[in-house]
């Protein structure tokens, strides 16, 4: 029988285990509209039914109060208590007739079809058992992944955290190209839900050309994400030369709803067309469970940038002019941009008389000369601090 390291080695993608995309369409039947909410129960339970998940099914039918199906309660008990059985009885054979690497393969099977039930926490303890008596270094960095999957469906955050570090010291002893560039798009991915979208566009971007990582997600999924975070923090020669130019993206951006008028409107300033393409976005984020918590930041944040952009070329604009070229009405202007002004996230400033808006960008070297006396009155406090300090 092959190894798991083998076969892992000759297989490109690496098992769904766990399906995330049901972890998606349960986040969609807790959180989505309602009209979407009996699509996303039958993926559920058709998910459930090819995979054997009792484990999930149970801990769903608890948080929607599903009326228990005790049929498929009874079948599903059947499949997973033979195949544990089966399992079982393999480690058994592995440990009492044969040599280690079969000890450690029966172990990954139990513990790859515990993660595939959705049997959370007896899945984490049987990687870990497998992880001790794993000698290769790449299926051990294979099975810290496993678990970082496994965060992943239950958004447990510790445990990514955990085992995302955990990777890293493996893949720093001696990991291959493969398993350095998969775990860029688990880290990226992770910091990209946890709305660190500098980090994640850096991680993701690097990662772009060679992705791999469908156990994750489709690739026009990943490119979703690459667009999006690299909008964010991008500078605009730069999102130009590595997402607008970027052949990998330009290959299926055009299949993702509004995002080519997303990126391609901002580079342009063609701002109307951008914010109705990131009102449709915002939709899109609102629903997904990696960006739903950042949606109102990430909207917010963008509608800045793209304030920015516009006045940074303008002395001054009249707020008619500004509602024209965003397609908003004037109302909306003067309140959106009073409140960032007031927030002193835009330089500028409103003559409501003259129906103006007049940019107030602060001097470089003013900057510079005020930053290094806010240093320096830092500095003399300290020393005072440290002068009482030494005088007692």
């Amino acid at each position: 029988m092959a190894s798991v390291a083998a076969i892992a080695s000759t297989d490109e993608s690496v098992p769904k285990i766990p399906n995330l995309t049901l972890a998606q369409h349960r986040f969609v039947l807790a959180t989505g509209p309602v009209q979407a909410h009996e699509a996303a129960k039958e993926a559920l339970l058709a998910g459930i039914a090819a995979d054997a998940m009792l484990p999930f099914y149970n801990l769903l039918a608890a948080q929607f109060n599903w009326t228990p199906n005790t049929k498929l309660i009874a079948d599903l008990t059947k499949a997973n208590e033979a195949e544990l059985k089966l399992l079982d009885e393999k480690i058994i054979d592995a440990e009492t007739n044969l040599g280690i690497t079969d000890v450690s393969d029966a172990l990954i099977s139990r513990a790859s079809y515990l993660a595939k039930i959705g049997e959370k926490d007896k899945a984490v303890a049987a990687y870990k058992l497998a992880y001790e008596k794993t000698g290769p270094l790449g299926t051990r960095i294979d099975l810290v992944f496993s678990q970082i999957r496994i965060g992943f469906f239950f958004n447990d955050l510790d445990l990514i955290d955990r085992n995302i570090e955990k990777a890293r010291g493996l893949i720093n002893e001696g990991g291959d190209w493969d398993r350095r560039n998969r775990l860029k798009v688990y880290e990226g991915i992770h910091k990209m839900s946890s709305r660190d979208f500098k980090g994640a566009a850096d991680l993701l971007l690097d990662t772009l050309a060679t992705f791999t990582s469908t156990e994750l997600m489709e690739y026009k999924d990943f490119v979703k994400y690459v667009v999006l975070t690299a909008a964010f923090t991008l500078k605009r020669p730069d999102f130009k030369s590595r997402v607008i130019n970027a052949p990998e993206i330009l290959e299926v951006i055009g299949n993702i709803p509004h995002l080519d008028t997303y990126a391609n409107s901002l580079y342009k300033c063609e701002y109307s067309q951008f914010f109705t393409s990131l009102a449709a976005i915002e939709q899109d984020i609102k629903f997904d469970r990696l960006l739903n918590a950042h949606y109102h930041y990430y909207v917010r944040e963008m509608r800045i940038q793209a304030y920015t952009q516009l006045l940074d070329s303008y002395r001054s604009l009249t707020i008619e002019s500004m509602a024209n070229a965003f397609g908003v009405s004037e109302e909306f202007i003067d309140t959106d941009l009073s409140k960032f002004i007031s927030a002193g996230r835009l330089n500028a400033v409103i003559d409501k008389v003259a129906g103006i808006v007049e940019t107030n960008r602060p001097d470089a070297k003013n900057a510079q000369y005020q930053a290094a006396i806010k240093q320096g009155d830092l500095l003399l406090t300290r020393i005072q601090k440290l002068s009482r300090v030494i005088s007692v």
